[in-house]
């Protein structure tokens, strides 16, 4: 389940207390105390059979003695009445509650599982939900309620606070309400039986009472939910994080470096990142980093100019920013020279900008519009140390009119006190971001560019990915199900190259020897130089006892290293079963650059792709990145970007750069591989060797498992991928045709098609005078979740044209689904959208979606005829000239 009854757990209008109790201490005491201590306007139902009265009010025997329904109960009593008291709300009508009652993971009654299942199963049959067990409760300012045995309430106010702590719980409500920050929602998960983050972040994506949304994180247990949830609602306000358990929890042992690189911790780093979320590592830099995200404009770039009375704040503002990598915005000419006319002789003629400490409210007003108007500056951060000759409340002043007519970022530090504080509060109340240091401000602007990045990746639109042809997914499979069969969970090196090689993959050529003479032999017909491996399931990481030399240049070297092996592991490693050698080509690329791709299986998101320097040292000096699969070539992009060694790869003196296309492809390949082939648990790719001419694979391990034959193929995966299986090549009206969902790639055909449209379509699809779409907009039609969204496009087989689309967005529950469907102005009434509508629908009924839903203009004569058609059910609202669709599947 997702939101359904959600609107009962966190709007409730009535409420009944199940445990109340006037004993001092208790929880519920407290539970009771608070809640009536609240302003919640509707009926409060105390329910304890020890009790005739509870503070003033009628006390209830049970729930059947209530005299209505609670739309939601708190229950506060021991842990075995839960799973009964549950079944007895569920039969009178209740269909939302918390549990803060702990000790549900206790056996039931009889050993038939636990007492938390059999709470879930007496909920079920009538769609209760539950928040808990074993949380502090609900808080909603909004509408008074505190159904919580928090010792303080909350302040009402536009964030939402979900956490799975409880000792965060309280201590935050402590916090903020010493600082005067308000809440829409203050949710204690605890053990998260039923709501969960999904939940949560699904609900509260939709809260119009809600502008942002704040998360504390200990763990995800349903990765693709969670994923879902939380790129919708990143899409729609910005949701940050706190993730506990930073600290790295020790190398795991692993049959790749991948295995062993790929901590916890950094993939719910790179999922938090791939949905678009902002990730902090403390309460308070949550809090600052909201109100900055919240406040004005949002960032069009990542390069800042520092605006200072001082030289010394400037530089301290300069060196936070350039020691985290921050870009420090390079003055135009054309600024300098303007700057030049303005300032004194002795102004610091660069960026960070000194006006020299006499700067009059003048002087900061033409600097700073200066400094608005150079295209090369993405944010100014304005640093005002108090002087005696110019108040500090003109410069405020100043500031915030700048603020209203720019679209540029600004930022300030009032470095001071008290005599600081109107300026400070000027700013405030005209949501210009405010801090106290330099560093403050300059960390708060770091957290803007993380966060516009998130986002990015979230709403890019990215370019046609380069592909050599599809992969052999047939040899493929056929080759990892002959390994299972043999009983091994590791391929060989020539194996694993085969497989590569079938994805694309450019790979070092390489034959298997049996013994010294057949690698002898395969050497000189390769062709020396050669790299000569031994082979055995036993040692995967064969440099250990000595298994690789290279370079060898004649057969008498090729003769003397294998016999020199074949001792060491002998010596070294008498359990190792030897199956030969491997030759391969010795591979030089002057200039090139040792990389890693590998695959780590992480327990909660599944496969996870790894980049980063390569070598037998990987482990001592890691330089990764991390991201979750599906990839394209942007995300690729991103992820080689975030390393070290990209800026090695960019070129440097007299290095050119290396083929950055090439390594992405292999990163977008890989990602496609471990999503086709769920066996694949562990991959690396180490050495990938990438210089000027491309990139090649040097040496590759693959680990496999077998998997249970009734999971889907993309089960285990956090996103799910583009659905190549619903790729449809049809006849239409004499001509081949190709339906299939739409891709990312897809951005500039579908603006083209938007582009097409008559003025009439427009106003008939979008019901009203849309003439053109934003890149966040083209980004959104897409960049879809093809776990609920889907978009089926009709194009011409190898066009890039966009001749139709019929698209659904199902609800989180996957219950009802919205559909829309437009066909180019030039090609309506020839059946295309009767064809799409059609296989929309199949889709639909195969998700098991109960029902399609629409609108159309009731004008709209043609749709209408359609919806006829198909046999949706039409209901006219004549007032607004709607008419609304509804296609029952069930």
């Amino acid at each position: 389940m997702s939101i359904r009854n959600l609107e009962h757990l966190f709007h409730p209008h009535s409420l009944a207390i199940i445990g109340a109790s006037e004993r001092p201490g208790s929880v519920g005491a407290t539970v009771l105390r608070n809640v009536l201590a609240s302003p919640f306007r509707g009926p409060v139902y105390p329910v304890n059979p020890k009790y005739t009265s509870l503070a003033g009010r009628a006390a209830y025997a049970s729930v059947a003695a209530l005299p209505q329904a609670p739309e939601l109960a708190v229950i506060c009593t021991p842990a075995a009445t839960v799973p009964g008291i549950i079944r007895e709300l569920g039969e009178r009508g209740t269909r939302a509650a918390v549990v803060l009652s702990a000790g549900l993971r206790a056996a039931a009654p009889g050993g038939a599982g636990t007492l938390q299942q059999a709470m879930l199963d007496a909920a079920k049959p009538f769609l209760l939900r539950i928040l808990g067990p074993n949380c502090v409760g609900l808080l909603v300012p909004g509408i008074g309620l505190n159904a919580s045995f928090a010792h303080t309430d909350a302040l009402p106010g536009q964030l939402a606070f979900v956490s799975q702590s409880g000792a965060l719980v309280t201590a935050v409500l402590d916090w903020a309400k010493s600082r005067g920050i308000g809440f829409s929602k203050f949710i204690s998960l605890g053990d998260s039986a039923d709501v969960d983050f999904g939940d949560a972040l699904d609900y509260l994506a939709r809260d119009p009472h809600t502008r942002a949304i704040l998360l504390y994180m200990e763990d995800v247990r349903h990765a693709r939910k969670f994923m879902s949830a939380a790129r919708a609602a990143a899409r729609s306000k910005p949701t940050l994080v706190i993730k506990s358990g930073r600290v790295p929890e020790g190398a795991r042992a692993a049959a790749s470096h991948t295995g062993a690189l790929a901590g916890a911790d950094e993939v719910y780093a790179a999922a938090i990142r791939r949905a678009g979320m902002l990730r902090v590592l403390s309460t308070q830099a949550m809090f600052a980093a909201v109100e900055t995200l919240a406040r004005s404009h949002p960032l069009s770039g990542e390069r800042l100019a520092i605006l200072t009375n001082g030289g010394g704040p400037g530089v301290m503002a300069t060196d936070a920013l350039v020691c985290a990598h921050g870009a420090l915005a390079t003055l135009a000419p054309d600024t300098l020279g303007a700057l030049d006319r303005l300032l004194p002789a002795g102004w610091s003629r660069g960026n960070p900008v000194d006006i020299i400490g006499d700067a009059s409210a003048e002087r900061y007003r033409q600097a700073l519009e200066i400094l608005l108007q150079d295209q090369g500056i993405d944010a100014v951060l304005v640093i005002h140390a108090p002087v005696a000759v110019v108040a500090s409340t003109d410069i405020a002043r100043t500031i915030v009119e700048l603020a209203a007519k720019h679209e540029r970022k600004l930022l300030t530090c009032w470095l001071g006190g008290d005599t600081l504080a109107v300026a400070r509060h000027m700013c405030d109340v005209a949501c210009v971001p405010t801090f106290d240091t330099p560093e403050a401000a300059v960390d708060a602007f770091l957290q803007l560019v993380r966060y516009r990045r998130n986002q990015e990746l979230l709403m890019q639109a990215p370019p046609a990915g380069r592909h050599d042809g599809r992969p052999d997914w047939a040899a493929i499979r056929a080759r990892v199900r002959e390994v299972i069969g043999q009983g091994r969970t590791m391929l060989s090196e020539p194996e694993a190259k085969e497989v590569l090689a079938a994805c694309g993959i450019p790979v070092a050529a390489t034959r298997v020897a049996a013994n010294v003479d057949d690698a002898v032999r395969a050497a000189s017909a390769i062709g020396y130089p050669v790299v000569l491996k031994i082979l055995s399931p036993e040692l995967s990481h064969k440099s250990d006892v000595g298994g690789v030399a290279l370079g060898l240049e004649s057969a008498e070297a090729v003769r003397s290293s294998a016999d020199a092996m074949l001792a060491r592991v002998a010596q070294l490693r008498p359990d190792a079963r030897l199956q030969g050698f491997s030759v391969q080509a010795m591979v030089r690329q002057p200039g090139a650059v040792e990389l890693i791709v590998g695959v780590a299986s992480d327990p909660v998101f599944g496969p996870v792709i790894l980049f980063g320097q390569g070598g037998t040292a990987v482990e001592v000096n890691p330089d990764k990145a991390l991201a979750l699969p599906p990839l394209n070539m942007v995300l690729a992009r991103d992820l080689v970007r975030r390393t070290r060694v990209s800026r090695v790869l960019a070129g440097y003196r007299d290095h050119p750069p290396a083929d950055l296309d090439a390594i992405c492809t292999v990163l977008v390949q890989v990602a496609e591989l471990v999503a086709a082939v769920p066996e694949i648990a562990e991959l690396d790719i180490n050495p990938l060797l990438a210089g000027p001419a491309g990139c090649i694979a040097l040496d590759a391990r693959i680990g496999i498992a077998a998997v249970d034959p009734s999971a889907g193929a993309f089960d285990r995966l956090a996103i799910l991928p583009y659905p190549e299986e619903w790729e449809r090549s049809l006849r239409w009206r004499g001509q081949d045709l190709l339906v299939r969902p739409i891709r990312p790639e897809d951005g500039a055909a579908h603006l083209a098609f938007f582009d097409a449209m008559s003025k009439e379509d427009v106003h008939m699809r979008v019901f009203g005078g849309l003439r053109q779409l934003r890149p966040s907009q083209l980004a959104r039609l897409t960049q879809i979740d093809y776990d609920r969204e889907m978009a089926f496009i009709a194009t011409r087989p190898g066009g890039a044209e966009t001749m139709a689309v019929a698209r659904m967005g199902a609800d989180p529950d996957m219950v009802s689904a919205e559909f829309a469907l437009t066909v180019r102005s030039d090609l309506k009434g020839q059946g295309l959208g009767r064809l799409l509508m059609g296989i929309l629908i199949d889709y639909c009924r195969q998700r098991g979606i109960a029902e399609i839903v629409g609108e159309a203009l009731s004008e709209n004569t043609a749709m209408l005829a359609l919806a006829r058609s198909l046999g949706f059910h039409l209901t006219h609202e004549h007032a607004e000239g709607v008419v609304h669709l509804r296609l029952p599947l069930r």
